[in-house]
């Protein structure tokens, strides 16, 4: 294959899978109107309903502009050897070439941000404040913009700065210590994720005594699930919707609460969604997902070092002196494809997952208290009652409310 076709092969990639993306969004939005299931008639009040139409259009229209005019963009860099202009830049700082990774990534970043930010405050402070589910404060979105740059400075510069040191000390071998490297710290993120990075932008406390937390108590002794800590985070503080997750495992485990969920749910229901967080606990779906993670990791990582010395990578892309960095941009374009297709296994493993996790909840506890707040939830979050099934099958890692609330009364 010559660069230039290459070149045209990656351009192919981009376009198609923009297309499919795009068309799944039209498809879903046909749907927007259907009628509603009987099992679902009590979810929204009519006028509610309404507006959850209108909230989802939004989004549609939304994404469609900004996802096209990242299109454009992006192959406007490609055709303008854009590549090529930052890799020059990097290398006019220094020989070194973990330096000029890094400096290549940081550049690419930062631009990227740059052209996101105006996208992502627009769809916060006006769209979200238009539907009512905004509670961020322009300070809060620029100070978390902040932090996660310099989170990303620190944690995936250090990644990417002793990859290429391996790259550089081992060759095609690095990727055998790279899935190392990244074994480890996606294992530590699990286990300490709520202690190392929630309170960067989240407050947590713990729940105070009271009726909640001796329920929650006591569901817990029941099932033998040794829970030693029950947090509130104040998810207030940047949006009206509800949520709760089950992090950690071993000592380490922990269930966090929104505040949100607190105020919208009663006790019974609030309980039946966490019984539904120690069903993915008791079914070992946290351990079974880290390993899934972890593999198809070693699996992305062994893909790399195949093609990562192919000085063909960076000569598609305009880039005289071959490198890791562009070789990496361009297998990551490669590799969308069958990323497109893992992840597709992924979703279709985690809403299995989700039905388990349900009937956990059912059997220990009570179907029709996790069905009421599943009902309060969507309705609260605006959510879809009607998505078409392909973009189901294909994009959600949950089975929709219909399916779920059928496989609790079943």
């Amino acid at each position: 294959m010559t660069p230039i076709a290459l070149f045209y092969l990656l351009i192919a990639i981009i376009i198609i899978v923009f297309l499919i993306d795009s068309l799944l969004d039209i498809l879903n939005a046909r749907h927007y109107n259907d009628a509603i299931p009987d099992e679902l008639s009590d979810v929204y009040p009519q006028e509610e309903y309404q507006k959850s139409i209108a909230y989802k259009r939004a989004n549609y229209k939304f994404k469609l502009v900004s996802s096209s005019i990242s299109l454009l963009i992006m192959l406007l860099f490609f055709f303008f050897e854009g590549f090529a202009w930052v890799d020059s830049i990097s290398r006019s700082f220094s020989n070194n070439s973990i330096i000029i990774g890094l400096l290549f990534f940081g550049i690419i970043m930062i631009g990227s941000d740059i052209l996101s930010t105006p996208v992502a405050y627009y769809k916060i402070f006006v769209i979200e404040e238009k539907f009512g589910f905004n509670k961020m404060t322009p300070k809060t979105f620029f100070v978390d913009k902040i932090k996660s740059i310099i989170m990303m400075i620190i944690v995936g510069g250090g990644l990417i700065a002793i990859i290429i040191w391996f790259y550089e000390i081992t060759g095609k071998s690095f990727w055998i210590y790279a899935w190392a490297l990244v074994t480890i710290f996606t294992i530590t993120m699990n286990m300490f994720y709520a202690k190392l990075i929630v309170p960067i932008f989240n407050k947590q406390t713990p729940l105070e005594p009271g009726e909640l937390r001796e329920t929650i108590q006591a569901y817990s002794k029941n099932v033998g699930f040794q829970l030693k800590d029950i947090f509130v985070i104040d998810g207030s503080k940047r949006s009206t919707k509800a949520n709760a997750y089950f992090s950690g495992f071993g000592s380490e485990k922990r269930i966090t609460l929104y505040d949100t969920l607190i105020k919208d749910l009663n006790n019974e229901e609030i309980v039946a969604v966490l019984a539904h967080e120690v069903g993915h606990y008791k079914k070992r779906h946290v351990i079974i997902n880290l390993l899934l993670s972890v593999a198809l990791t070693g699996l992305t990582l062994w893909f790399l070092s195949l093609f990562i010395t192919n000085p063909l990578l960076s000569e598609a892309l305009g880039v005289e002196i071959p490198s890791f960095h562009i070789g990496l941009i361009a297998f990551g374009i490669l590799y969308s494809p069958i990323s497109e297709v893992t992840g597709l296994i992924m979703n279709t493993v985690s809403r299995a997952f989700e039905y388990q996790a349900d009937d956990y909840a059912k059997n220990t506890y009570d179907s029709e208290a996790l069905i009421n707040s599943l009902k309060k939830l969507s309705k609260n979050n605006l959510s879809n009652l009607t998505p078409h099934p392909a973009m189901v099958f294909i994009h959600y890692s949950h089975p929709t409310l219909l399916q779920r609330i059928k496989n609790l009364r079943k």
